[in-house]
C-alpha cells in the first residue's frame, strides 16, 4: 500500500496495490500493520458504515465534538469528492481543508483522523461509500458545519445545487462552530 500525506499531513491518502487480469482484479483493502505504519500510530476501528447516495447529494460537514471519530473512507461504486476540515484549534492547519476524488475506479482511501469535520459530494450518477470509524456514533455529540461556509471556501466540484438533508442545510458557520482544543 502506498501512503501519501496530503497538504494537511495528518490526512493520509492510501492507494492499494491492485492486481488485475482478464478475470477482474484483487487488492488488499485493509492491513492493520501497513495502515498503522502509514498513519504513524495504532488505530482501532469499532464501527463500519455503508451509504448509497445519488448524484449531487452532499453529506457534511460532520463531526462529533465528543467521542471524536477517525474515519477510513473509500468508494466501492461511483465517484465522490471527499473533504476533511481541520477543527483542531492547536493545529498549524486549523480551519484548512483538503479534498480528494475517491472512486470505485481509483480505489483510493482517505484516513481522516479525529479532530476533523468530514463531508463528500457525489459526482457520478450514484455512489456507495464505506467508512470505518474509531469511535461509535453518538448523535448527542454530532455537529455539522454548513457546506458552503464562506470562511472555509471549499471548492466543491458542483454542477448543480447540492441535495442536502435538513440537518446539513442547517449547519453552523465555521466561526461559530464548536471545535477541538
Amino acid at each position: 500500500m502506498k501512503s501519501t500525506p496530503l497538504a494537511i499531513p495528518d490526512v493520509v491518502l492510501l492507494e492499494p496495490r491492485v492486481f488485475g487480469d482478464e478475470r477482474g482484479f484483487f487488492f488488499e483493502s485493509f492491513n492493520q500493520r501497513e495502515f498503522d505504519s502509514a498513519v504513524g500510530k495504532s488505530v482501532q476501528f469499532v464501527q463500519s458504515n455503508h451509504s448509497r447516495s445519488t448524484q449531487h447529494v452532499l453529506r457534511g460537514l460532520h463531526y462529533q465534538i465528543r467521542q471524536a471519530q477517525g474515519k477510513l473512507v473509500r468508494v466501492v461504486a461511483g465517484e465522490v469528492f471527499d473533504v476533511a476540515v481541520d477543527l483542531r484549534r492547536s493545529s498549524a492547519t486549523f480551519g484548512q481543508w483538503v479534498g480528494m476524488v475517491l472512486s470505485a475506479e481509483n480505489k483510493k482511501q482517505l484516513w481522516i483522523p479525529p479532530g476533523f469535520a468530514h463531508g463528500f459530494v457525489v459526482v457520478s450518477e450514484y455512489a456507495e461509500f464505506l467508512y470505518n470509524t474509531t469511535d461509535y456514533w453518538a448523535p448527542e455529540h454530532e455537529r455539522c458545519i454548513i457546506w458552503d461556509d464562506a470562511t472555509l471556501a471549499i471548492d466543491w466540484p458542483l454542477t448543480a445545487h447540492p441535495v442536502l438533508s435538513a440537518k446539513d442545510a442547517g449547519g453552523t458557520v465555521f466561526n461559530e462552530a464548536e471545535v477541538y482544543d
